[in-house]
């Protein structure tokens, strides 16, 4: 999968599916070069698992604009309590000012030195059919945003990856008509990723933590593809949930090895000479999604919904060994804003 139920027994992080990231996607908007989609994706099984997003987390958009693994523009999600199958989300952007070298921990400390700026504020959900959009005012000019339920966009063989990658023709998409809980942003280039146009790209989300006031602890996290589901194993996947980017090739496992030399022993056993499981090791590590946003292709360059990131991640991870999953795009995504399918009803 992609990064849906990614906890040891295919649970959700925590435990709550609300706030479990199952995608996440950067691409350049058709037909406007000037600006950017952002879509992270949660709760999968949607509305079955969770119906509402959570009031008291955080669900994050975060942008690397020099390299260092570490957000220096990030886009906060929050949502109100869920009245009456009503909810609404504020949408916040925090730019980290040049010298602010707080260490990420993965918890949601050390603000000082930061811009915030309200992008949008009390954008509705969309429970139903109907896609609700919202338009930025003021310092959000120019954005756009959509929070509700959807279509899931990514397509696999989860049986065949299960059966131990045992993909046959034709292969059966597992999720093809299943939702999630789609949280959408149309981004001004320039003015919201900043003046370079290669940046990185991933998402976190954060959970109250028990007996402490106000204080957010790291529930889950994303950057490319099926980086913590195809790599990692037992309670190996919670420590990446938790370990932020910049972290994550020094972080000791529960081996007693680093996660980039785990990686390095998985890329191993598919017959990668050493210097190459080393190289291809430090291209997944740290799990940020590389994106330019001056350029329309897709992965590696970002992601596109349609972009078949299983066919290309078996081919790299197996050393050209399995090439397909013989499942192929949905047809429902939407040729315009927010782009993701009407969900299944």
């Amino acid at each position: 999968m992609a990064d849906h139920l990614d906890a040891p027994g295919l649970k959700s992080p925590h435990g709550d599916p609300s706030t479990d990231i199952t995608d996440i996607f950067a691409f350049q908007k058709p037909g406007d070069p000037g600006k950017s989609i952002l879509i992270l994706n949660v709760n999968p099984l949607a509305p079955t698992l969770a119906t509402a997003f959570h009031p008291g987390a955080a669900y994050d958009l975060l942008v690397d604009t020099d390299g260092d693994a570490r957000a220096d523009i990030s886009f906060r999600i929050t949502f109100s309590e869920p009245r009456s199958g009503t909810q609404f989300a504020l949408v916040e952007r925090t730019v980290r000012r040049p010298g602010n070298n707080a260490a990420d921990d993965g918890d949601d400390h050390g603000h000082d030195g930061e811009e915030h700026q309200v992008i949008v504020a009390r954008a509705p959900v969309s429970f139903g059919a109907q896609a609700i959009v919202s338009e930025g005012r003021g310092e959000g000019e120019g954005y756009r945003f959509f929070a509700g339920l959807r279509s899931d966009p990514f397509f696999f063989d989860l049986q065949a990856f299960l059966n131990g990658l045992a993909f046959h023709n034709p292969g059966s998409d597992f999720f093809k008509d299943k939702n999630v809980f789609g949280i959408v942003l149309e981004v001004p280039n320039r003015r919201g990723l900043g003046p370079s146009s290669k940046v990185g790209v991933w998402a976190r989300t954060l959970l109250p933590v028990p007996g402490e006031d106000h204080a957010l602890g790291q529930d889950d996290q994303m950057g490319r593809p099926a980086i913590n589901t195809v790599f990692n194993h037992g309670d190996d996947k919670n420590l990446f949930n938790a370990t932020p980017p910049d972290r994550q090739r020094t972080t000791t496992i529960g081996s007693g090895i680093t996660f980039l030399q785990s990686f390095e022993q998985t890329l191993s056993a598919f017959g990668y000479a050493a210097a190459q499981a080393e190289a291809i090791a430090k291209i997944l590590l740290p799990d940020i999604l590389t994106y330019d946003y001056a350029s329309a292709a897709g992965f590696l360059n970002g992601r596109r919904l349609q972009d078949d990131v299983i066919d290309i991640s078996l081919g790299l991870v197996t050393n050209g060994a399995i090439s397909t999953d013989f499942v192929g795009p949905h047809t429902d995504y939407l040729a315009a804003f927010p782009f993701l399918g009407n969900p299944h009803m």
